[in-house]
């Protein structure tokens, strides 16, 4: 079953029981217009405040398709990304153990939007130890002809999966919240997280 899915930064965890399903043949969408206030350049971990936004900032060059989107290079982004993630995560149960192959994510140079996301994707898929393969879709289609989710995994909105819940290293204080990055799941459940992921159903 041929599904099409957003490319995101660090995606939230519901993304992942998509992209992960073993019947799905996924189709990465890089010709659509770029939309604000979305995964595509955000993901939200649990910081000391509760949740908290990373945000890459976007380089206006006048272009607004998907592949053609750049990041900023003025501003130290990535370094202060993946300080927000130690100093988030520092305390959770198996941060030690994958610091050195998250730092690598950020390590990672590149301008491009979707080349800097599909890398960062490549290191979580390590971790996971899974290899799902995907393609890139060659043109847009306003109403595509497969299963798309372009349009989901809203970032203003509560997630539409629902989602036992897990240790968080702040939840004392704030709560369990749901549906986060990739990396909250990996740094609290560690080499649980696929069979995590596999039990997340649509609401």
């Amino acid at each position: 079953m041929p599904i099409l899915l957003p490319i995101f930064y660090l995606p939230p965890i519901s993304w992942f029981s998509v992209f992960l399903q073993e019947d799905a043949k996924i189709i990465f969408e890089q010709y659509e217009h770029f939309p604000k206030q979305t995964y595509r350049n955000r993901a939200n971990i649990y910081g000391a405040n509760g949740k908290l936004s990373l945000i890459i900032p976007m380089n206006h060059n006048g272009t607004r398709v998907l592949k053609d989107i750049q990041t900023s290079s003025r501003e130290k982004w990535q370094q202060l990304h993946w300080k927000s993630i130690k100093t988030a995560y520092q305390t959770s149960p198996y941060f030690d153990y994958y610091e050195d192959q998250l730092e690598e994510i950020f390590k990672f140079r590149s301008t491009s939007l979707i080349e800097f996301n599909l890398n960062a994707l490549k290191v979580i898929q390590k971790i996971l130890k899974t290899e799902k393969a995907y393609s890139l879709n060659s043109e847009f289609f306003k109403e595509p002809l497969v299963l798309s989710y372009r349009d989901q995994f809203s970032a203003k909105s509560e997630t539409a999966y629902h989602m036992e819940d897990y240790y968080q290293s702040f939840s004392d204080k704030y709560g369990f919240l749901e549906d986060l990055s990739i990396i909250d799941l990996i740094c609290n459940k560690g080499p649980e997280s696929m069979t995590y992921i596999r039990t997340i159903q649509q609401k």
